[in-house]
């Protein structure tokens, strides 16, 4: 601002409109910055339709400038895919996993974006206590939900979450809202996660298979049931088997190093 000389100009009675956006005052002229809804919110009068659904084509969010209830000017603000994005959302995809897009950003701008990425569905035009009603509703389907996000308007669906994933460089309510924070800022982490999720299952399942299946081997036959029959073990020997056991899931455990 001070390389071109641009004064900076003091606000005061500032607001911060959930959802909507943010109000302030300049020289004691109110002005608002926001998305369509504020419009609706303050019944504001818009009559630049086209020029919002142009900007919208080219994959614009739309931020409407309003001074005085009058509409001065619309900012279309372009969203940058990550470029390993269409290739996680694809990989999360083979693993029968609905993907959904909430965002608060205008419907064709939402749905071109998906398109691009191979998201499953959108719901878009959602303020955060929207984001979060709709967690609550894939729950009550009996769906397990995991939530990704990183904004102040996430945190209420990330917390609402079977499993809120946050990355690092995420706003600090978001994190304080997510179960999982990622260090790494990539998309990749998400589907690294989702592996390893499935790989401890895995492991867990088969760790309880080889504890009981040496208790029920060994046990037994250590305390003479099979006496009868001419099967006997020394209790030392079952003791020992049971050092087996444990270095058996030990190791089989230790496997899971390798998705790190």
């Amino acid at each position: 601002m001070e390389e071109h000389k641009i004064e900076k100009l003091q606000v005061e009675n500032f607001e911060d409109v959930s959802g909507y956006g943010i109000i302030g005052e300049i020289n004691n002229q109110k002005i608002i910055l926001g998305n369509n809804k504020i419009l609706s919110k303050y019944n504001i009068e818009n009559k630049h339709h086209e020029d919002e659904k142009e900007l919208a084509n080219q994959g614009n969010s739309i931020i409407y400038i309003i001074k005085d209830e009058q509409i001065i000017g619309l900012v279309g603000v372009n969203d940058i895919v990550r470029g390993n994005a269409k290739e996680v959302i694809n990989n999360i995809n083979k693993k029968n996993i609905e993907t959904i897009m909430l965002t608060g950003d205008n419907k064709q701008t939402a749905e071109k974006i998906a398109n691009e990425l191979g998201i499953t569905k959108v719901v878009a035009n959602v303020i955060p206590s929207e984001k979060s009603e709709m967690i609550k509703k894939l729950r009550q389907e009996n769906k397990h939900v995991m939530m990704c996000g990183d904004g102040i308007n996430d945190s209420p669906a990330l917390a609402n979450a079977d499993i809120g994933v946050s990355v690092k460089s995420g706003t600090d309510i978001a994190m304080d809202s997510s179960d999982v924070i990622l260090t790494k800022n990539d998309l990749q982490s998400i589907l690294t996660l989702i592996t390893i999720s499935e790989k401890t299952v895995k492991n867990i399942k088969q760790n309880l298979f080889w504890a009981f299946f040496y208790n029920l081997l060994m046990i037994p036959v250590a305390i003479g049931i099979l006496r009868p029959i001419g099967i006997t073990i020394n209790p030392l020997l079952a003791s020992l088997a049971m050092v087996f056991s444990s270095l058996t899931v030990i190791l089989n455990t230790l496997r899971l190093k390798k998705y790190l």
